[in-house]
């Protein structure tokens, strides 16, 4: 029996082992072989952001590679003359709307399916899934003739609908994910202390579920913020648009005017980068935790 478990145990000894010197070889390597292909990656990375802000900060015509003199006529021109000021509001408002429908419909349905048992469920769940292989071009046409029976197009109430729904099935299952992580055994406590189930779940469950909600919320947000299809195909007038559409209108078929479309583009890109520096911390806490299986 001893003979047996020794070579076992001796294994089990030797993985760690072997674990800690292939970490003190890392630690011992040249600097030169870890920050020279972090630092290919970083210019390969950074140069399109520098190129943009070059064609956005240097005046129209120049040929340098350096933005000098520094010029902000192109924001200025985006802004006031191609209306990227209504744009802005426009996106700001479809995308705070389907963050909050969506984060509220998902947590009752991700609620429902975490801790309550079904005949359908699992096959509901598998439609969640599938419908996720559904490219929403399909489905514009169907779409646009709901929405016109409602007198809804040229609305951005359209908009917000259509991005809510197309963001549920996802969300609806990471919210689940998260909720399952939450032991059952807090609820039961606080009914044994009297609180009903709404209750409970508002005082018990819902702080625990702060990074989950973050995660959905804001993958809600920048989705909605940067789709075109639905704006395009909803939207007719120009103070209803959203700025993807408001970016395709700075590009016709005879020309293309660089420095107002990297202007636009960066206009575009700042909310996305200053929510995500923001929320990181959460973000991946929210999806780490949303990708464990219940």
């Amino acid at each position: 029996m001893i003979t047996e478990i020794a070579p076992a145990t001796e294994r089990v000894v030797s993985e760690p082992a072997r674990s800690r010197g292939r970490r003190r070889a890392w630690d011992q390597a040249p600097r030169w072989q870890i920050y020279l292909p972090l630092s290919v990656y970083l210019v390969f990375t950074l140069v399109p952001f520098y190129w943009i802000l070059l064609f956005a900060l240097r005046p129209a015509g120049s040929t340098s590679l350096m933005p000098w003199p520094l010029t902000f006529d192109h924001f200025e021109k985006v802004w006031t003359e191609r209306s990227f000021g209504t744009y802005f509001g426009n996106s700001v408002l479809v995308g705070l709307a389907t963050l909050v429908m969506t984060t509220v419909v998902a947590l009752a349905g991700g609620y429902a399916l975490a801790r309550f048992d079904f005949k359908v469920k699992r096959g509901f769940m598998l439609a969640l899934l599938c419908s996720q292989f559904v490219p929403g071009a399909l489905l514009l046409v169907p779409l646009f003739q709901i929405f016109a029976e409602l007198k809804m197009i040229n609305s951005l109430g359209s908009v917000i609908i259509a991005e809510t729904v197309f963001q549920l099935p996802l969300s609806m299952i990471l919210i689940s994910n998260f909720i399952k992580n939450v032991p059952y055994s807090l609820e039961e406590a606080a009914w044994v202390d009297g609180c009903n189930r709404l209750r409970a779940f508002r005082v018990v469950v819902l702080p625990l579920l702060r990074p989950g909600l973050i995660a959905v919320g804001s993958f809600a947000f920048v989705h909605s913020w940067n789709h075109f299809l639905f704006a395009l195909m909803f939207l007719n007038n120009q103070d209803k648009q959203t700025i993807p559409v408001g970016l395709n209108s700075l590009m016709s078929a005879d020309s293309v005017d660089l420095g107002a479309l990297a202007a636009g583009g960066i206009i575009a890109a700042v909310p996305v980068v200053i929510v995500f520096a923001f929320i990181q911390k959460w973000l991946i806490t929210g999806f780490s935790a949303g990708a464990v299986k219940g």
